[in-house]
């Protein structure tokens, strides 16, 4: 578990649990979930004694669960926010070992698998539960120390402005969690992109289905998922809004009402995105099947007309095959010459027709 103590303009990191919240700061503590079940007494020592109140244990058990989706809570006290960022590449490549053989589908689409991070923001106190090695937590920390300068164990930001409640920080975090989803789109939208190109090739023999349903269904998840993270943002804000203006100054509450309208905007840009990429990929197969669609026509259509040609041929060359003594032209010298000759002409004159009728032009590509 870290500790850090914010106070204005600068940040400590502590041993030990403070008695008191810092003068117009706050506290914050971040605490790996495998490691939370450990230490919950301290973490509920520091929310009775910081924020006045102990954490439920029903949100106690949201914050342990690895697999709850995002959500919105809150008691008289506190607010409780589960919001699911992102897999980092490490951790979707021992997520795929631990799974065993890749699934069939290319890496950008591995990539939308997600984590929990849970937030239980007090006055005071906020008490962020991170899965292990999160990214987030420390990202934030190493922004803060590369723009400060150290003095008497106080760490004093000289660039970067230092948040100043615990609902700022924890929306900051939830921006840099978003941002992530905001840079993935690109990669999703190069290999759907490559996609659509190997489906609307001409004579394309595209076989790669399995990987492009998969894709499909993950899209799917992923915007239920930006789906979920909308509904507790909202939530968060118009709580944050029905609140009373004596119970936070104006000008905390425009930023904090600022910040999360850019959230929530983030997380409305993503869903039209993935809403585009599956109408996209649902369009483009649709288009496929009927180039395909078309091509076959084709193929038929030059086969009938081929057949119309040859049909006259073969009535006369089945006339001529009867077995009968007496057949006009049959007992001549040159019979056989006139039946050709006659075959041949009547053949032309169907190919040229059939040109004229645009039975046998192909389809422009």
């Amino acid at each position: 578990m870290q500790i850090v103590e914010f106070s204005p303009g600068t940040l400590r990191f502590a041993e030990e649990l403070p008695d008191r919240a810092p003068e117009n700061g706050f506290v914050w503590l971040f605490v790996e979930r495998e490691q939370l079940e450990a230490e919950l007494p301290l973490v509920q020592r520091a929310a009775q004694r910081l924020g006045g109140s102990q954490l439920l244990d029903l949100h106690c058990a949201d914050l342990l669960n690895a697999a709850h989706p995002s959500h919105y809570d809150y008691t008289s006290v506190y607010d409780l926010i589960v919001f699911r960022r992102l897999a980092t590449q490490e951790e979707t490549g021992k997520e795929a070992e631990s799974n065993g053989p890749a699934r069939s589908m290319p890496a950008a689409f591995r990539r939308i698998s997600t984590r929990a991070v849970g937030f239980a923001v007090f006055d005071r106190l906020l008490v962020s539960v991170h899965p292990a090695g999160c990214f987030t937590a420390r990202a934030f920390l190493q922004r803060y120390l590369s723009d400060a300068v150290h003095s008497d164990g106080l760490t004093t930001t000289v660039r970067s402005r230092l948040p100043t409640t615990p609902a700022d920080l924890m929306l900051r975090m939830v921006n840099v969690m978003v941002d992530s989803y905001l840079e993935l789109r690109k990669v999703l939208s190069q290999q759907l992109d490559h996609w659509q190109q190997e489906l609307l090739r001409p004579g394309s023999r595209f076989s790669n289905w399995n990987a492009l349903m998969a894709a499909r269904n993950e899209l799917h998840m992923l915007e239920d998922l930006c789906e979920e993270q909308h509904d507790a943002m909202q939530e968060w804000l118009d709580t944050l809004r029905e609140q009373p203006a004596s119970a936070m100054p104006q000008a905390e509450r425009d930023g904090l009402v600022a910040r999360s309208r850019d959230v929530i905007e983030h997380i409305q840009r993503v869903v039209h995105h993935v809403r585009r990429l599956e109408q996209n990929a649902e369009t483009v197969v649709q288009i496929h099947f009927s180039a395909q669609s078309n091509r076959t026509n084709d193929i038929m259509r030059v086969l009938t007309a081929l057949t119309a040609v040859f049909l006259p041929l073969n009535l006369i060359a089945g006339i001529f095959g009867m077995n009968f003594e007496f057949i006009p032209l049959i007992h001549q010298q040159d019979g056989f010459w006139w039946a050709m000759g006659a075959m041949g002409v009547i053949a032309a004159l169907l190919i040229v027709l059939f040109r004229r009728k645009r039975y046998l032009a192909r389809s422009a590509r």
